[in-house]
């Protein structure tokens, strides 16, 4: 699913223009996204948390030329889906 048809399905659900579903839709990441900027986590109850991890800088290797290097330190975002999710998910399995 893309973003465009995230904007489709809340045309559909909720009537409002489309260029009001999609500003909506953008408004809801823009708030995600601030808020893991922030250092937050961000947990969204009967869909998942989204939390930021920090890994610590580690030796690695250029693939083409074997060179060894030092890749940086830096925080990644991590998802982890709630009970709710994941049996909906696997209703059909």
């Amino acid at each position: 699913m893309t973003k465009a048809d995230l904007v489709e399905r809340v045309y559909e659900k909720l009537g409002t223009s489309k260029q009001e579903s999609a500003r909506l839709v953008e408004e809801v990441f823009e708030i995600i996204k601030s808020t893991l900027e922030a250092g937050e986590n961000v947990k969204i109850s009967g869909f998942g948390k989204f939390t930021l991890r920090s890994k610590g800088a580690r030796p690695g290797r250029n693939l083409r030329t074997k060179e060894q290097l030092i890749i940086a330190p830096r925080r990644v975002v991590t998802f982890k889906a709630s009970h709710i999710l994941k049996a909906k998910v696997n209703q059909g399995a």
